[in-house]
């Protein structure tokens, strides 16, 4: 007797379903890909209880006729692909022709669609991927989908879905991707008859990002510049330095209008944002690559949400690209805006007498107690900042920035502006926040992570541009390397030895250790050693190999930098904000953590209730 049996059409499509259909979001995502695909241009979906009982999707797209109603229930059945060649230039959003006959199978499903010139439409019922009726129906141009009691059929699956506000909440994650990814069609989101979000049509992807998630993080965004790296063109929105999240929730990439993950992108994002982001937090982003569809295949897994790149280092590069030149565009502006002059202080007029309550003719009202105020303490024994001379021996002296060019074009400033100050020290506070007024309002500084980010650049330009002295260890050790990472040292050895790392081949796959940077103080070598080694593999080949070693210069800094408690003086205070100015990202320490605080005017009169 055979063993091997074919499965009936029943078992195979539960099989199949298994694989598109996961939970109640899995069938929101594939019905609304079909209406963007359809040409939508408004979508309303409504779910009850977390989608496990009822799904319905309406929308006004092209609609079908009867023939195309019955036909797409068959599986493979599509009208995005006709040939293998079309499968390497896919712009539709779908293309397997599994989805509606997979959701069918599993549920029972109503289908009612119009094509917009036809006098009547086509209304099916399927129950567990049994056809129940077909019959003329009379709804609006379009197509709508109900799904009720999803998996009935399969109660062990039924069994593996979570609680019914957690399949709500993957249900509006869903449509608010889909939502993203084409600001120009309206959505509707209906959760147990309330409405969750209605969004027109918007005219831009910021309108459509402050609907979604508010006007304060639409604020916070920079918008990426145009830019087309190898045929890859990039656009959207990146949150600014600071601007972060614990997980990846809001870390959103579209590659040709689809959601997609894939650990390219990652490492390409955490890449471009370099020392402005904290270890353990991920950017908030959004995104859109366009490229060539042979150049990615999106056919690697049913859910379609996994992509793979053709060249991926040729995407890496672009992403990278794109999110240097966004945080450096900030700088200009950020820049420009804290170092405006501001007025000095008028000469205070005398008070005059407050006049008499009425009542009160002898009233007179005592003097306020004055309060000790000490801007800058002279009692403690101030910690100076190295000065930076020529060959000197100060290991780590603050940066003295010269004053860039005028730029060709541009208009010279003022020489009275120019004599104005740009900022005003009020004080310290709590002997780390130094407290001071520019032109915008009020400013607080972390002297520690100020500093931080001063000596963390100038050490890693000395890297760059003449490498760093190292210091030899009493003995040499030696270590085997498996051949991919035997491969990484002998690709990068002069970048390993200009960061002072004497490293040499010792034999098959063995490398001798014999000195270290000076500013390194590892106990163990062979781990500093293992470490830049995995970092090897997180740098892309444009980008300089030099900053293999940054974690260790932040960490490295970060103990030679000014202290809270440490006192500064006026000038050297006045010093330490010039430098951070000067410094290519000043808004964050190599850590990611914000060096200042700008509070602007208007923020103030809101606290204090002179402004609504």
């Amino acid at each position: 007797m055979s063993r091997i049996q074919l499965l009936s059409e029943e078992v195979a499509s539960q099989v199949a379903a298994g694989e598109v259909v996961e939970r109640p979001a899995s069938v929101v995502k594939e019905l609304v890909e079909n209406a963007l695909d359809a040409g939508a241009r408004r979508i309303e979906v409504m779910v009850r209880r977390g989608g496990i009982s009822l799904i319905r999707v309406v929308d006004d797209g092209c609609g079908m006729d009867r023939d195309d109603a019955l036909l797409c229930l068959e599986r493979h059945a599509t009208s995005k692909i006709r040939t293998g060649a079309d499968l390497a230039a896919i712009r539709t959003l779908g293309f397997r022709g599994e989805a509606l006959p997979s959701i069918a199978s599993v549920s029972r499903f109503r289908l009612s669609t119009r094509e917009r010139d036809a006098v009547a439409g086509t209304e099916l019922m399927v129950t567990g991927g049994k056809m129940e009726y077909v019959r003329d129906g009379g709804d609006a141009p379009g197509t709508q989908i109900e799904v009720r009691s999803l998996f009935f059929n399969l109660p062990a699956r039924r069994k593996f879905l979570r609680t019914e506000n957690t399949e709500g909440s993957h249900v509006e994650q869903q449509l608010r991707l889909q939502a993203l990814g084409h600001p120009e069609v309206g959505f509707v989101l209906l959760t147990d008859e309330r409405t969750v979000f209605q969004l027109p049509p918007a005219s831009d992807l910021r309108e459509r990002i402050s609907g979604l998630w508010g006007h304060a993080l639409a604020n916070e965004l920079l918008e990426i510049p145009a830019i087309d790296f190898h045929g890859i063109s990039i656009r959207g929105y990146l949150g600014k330095p600071g601007l972060s999240r614990s997980t990846r929730a809001q870390q959103l990439v579209f590659v040709n209008g689809r959601a997609v993950e894939n650990s390219t992108l990652n490492h390409g994002l955490r890449e471009g944002y370099h020392t402005a982001l904290m270890k353990g937090q991920y950017p908030v982003t959004f995104l859109f690559l366009e490229m060539d569809p042979a150049a990615v295949d999106v056919n690697v897994h049913p859910a379609k949400r996994e992509v793979r790149f053709r060249e991926p280092s040729a995407v890496r590069e672009a992403l990278v690209e794109a999110v240097q030149r966004t945080l450096e565009s900030d700088r200009v502006p950020w820049t420009r805006e804290f170092a405006a002059p501001i007025e000095p202080l008028p000469e205070p007029p005398p008070h005059p007498k407050p006049l008499p309550l009425p009542g009160f003719t002898d009233f007179e009202p005592s003097p306020a107690p004055r309060l000790p105020i000490t801007p800058f303490a002279e009692s403690y024994p101030p910690v100076t900042l190295p000065e930076r001379r020529p060959g000197g021996s100060s290991q780590f002296p603050a940066v003295i920035a010269p004053q860039p060019p005028v730029p060709l074009g541009a208009v010279p400033p003022d020489p009275a502006e120019a004599q104005k100050p740009r900022f005003r020290l009020l004080g310290v506070l709590g002997k780390l926040y130094i407290v001071m007024e520019n032109a915008g309002g009020l400013v607080l500084v972390d002297q520690h992570a100020a500093h931080e980010r001063i000596l963390f650049e100038e050490l890693r330009r000395r890297m760059e541009e003449v490498g760093v002295p190292s210091q030899r260890l009493l003995m040499p050790v030696t270590l085997q390397l498996a051949p991919r990472d035997s491969d990484w040292v002998e690709q990068n050895l002069p970048t390993l030895q200009k960061m002072g790392l004497g490293v040499e081949g010792f034999g098959s796959g063995t490398w001798k250790l014999d000195s270290i940077p000076q500013f390194m103080r590892s106990q163990e070598p062979q781990q500093l050693l293992h470490e830049i080694i995995d970092e090897l593999r997180e740098v892309s080949s444009q980008s300089s190999k030099l900053r293999l070693g940054e974690e260790l210069i932040a960490k490295t800094v970060c103990r030679h930098a000014v202290k809270a408690h440490d006192t500064l003086r006026e000038p050297e205070l006045i010093r330490l904000i010039d430098d951070l100015l000067a410094c290519e990202l000043p808004y964050c320490c190599p850590h990611g953590r914000p060096t200042m605080i700008q509070i602007s005017y208007s923020e103030l009169e809101k606290k204090f209730g002179r402004k609504v």
